[in-house]
């Protein structure tokens, strides 16, 4: 993973955590109970035979079922403090994707397996975003040509599939052959890493452009602009309500580099290295 990657999906997750909404004032407020106060001064990492370790001042982190925080990948666990450490007053858990990415893997709450997971990722392809295209604007045609074709093309030479868009809402035909081929390279993951896609292929609504991030063939701006791309193109007529889009935009720029980093955190040049008998 280059640290070019690195640096740049950081550098979205601590926007994401930093900004400060202010929305309009409107006549009811929804009231959600306050999130837990930050109970911890320090955050550290520790190292043992098994893999690595979070603390918080003396205590270890655990995840919400109660099962001990524990990854192989010392950068994985590094980000976890780290987003423990970013904390203030309050440890607000909704923005804490990472965090929440590993304690989903541990916990594995629904009792997924790997071959649950290639199959909902699959599911994905025949609904693809890049690969559902209209006819009916001129202007928005030629955009999703010039912006989406290209990696629809890379995708197919990447994974050697024929995937196809569609130009009406019928859902473009994707033979066994192609999934058989998409999923086999999934497959080559482990069920933890796995967790990772599945977060990039529900921020992004597409399989072909969460490949394309994840494989560093386009940013994770790129990434979620080329996933809004019909909303941004009807927001120059309609208008746009700054504040909601902006969030929104950033958020999904935070959800993405959070499964980016996930994911190749869990690769296998980034676990720990056991110890030579000598």
């Amino acid at each position: 993973m280059s640290a070019t990657l690195i640096t740049n999906t950081m550098r979205l997750l601590r926007i994401s955590s930093s900004i400060k909404w202010h929305m309009p004032t409107i006549a009811a407020v929804r009231q959600y109970a306050t999130p837990p106060k930050r109970f911890y001064k320090t955050t550290n990492v520790l190292c043992t035979d098994a893999g690595y370790e979070v603390t918080l001042d003396h205590r270890k982190l655990k995840t919400p079922n109660g099962a001990p925080f524990m990854v192989k990948s010392e950068p994985l666990a590094i980000a976890v403090a780290t987003e423990f450490d970013g904390q203030k007053d309050h440890i607000e858990r909704s923005r804490m994707h990472i965090s929440a990415l590993c304690f989903t893997a541990i916990d594995n709450p629904n009792k997924l397996t790997k071959l649950d997971m290639v199959n909902y990722l699959l599911n994905f392809v025949a609904t693809d975003t890049v690969l559902f295209q209209y006819d009916d604007e001129k202007d928005l045609q030629e955009l999703q040509r010039n912006e989406w074709d290209p990696l629809i093309e890379w995708f197919n030479q990447r994974f050697e599939t024929n995937l196809q868009k569609t130009m009406n809402i019928t859902p473009p035909q994707v033979s066994e052959v192609d999934k058989m081929k998409i999923a086999k390279h999934l497959q080559s993951y482990s069920l933890e890493t796995l967790h990772g896609f599945v977060f990039a292929v529900d921020t992004l609504k597409s399989i072909v452009l969460a490949c394309a991030v994840i494989d560093q063939q386009i940013t994770v701006e790129r990434a979620v602009a080329l996933s809004r791309l019909e909303e941004e193109y009807q927001l120059k007529f309609w208008g746009r309500v700054e504040w909601a889009h902006d969030f929104s935009q950033q958020e999904l720029q935070a959800r993405l580099a959070a499964a980016v980093l996930f994911v190749h955190f869990n690769c296998s040049e980034n676990l720990i290295k056991e110890k030579s008998i000598l």
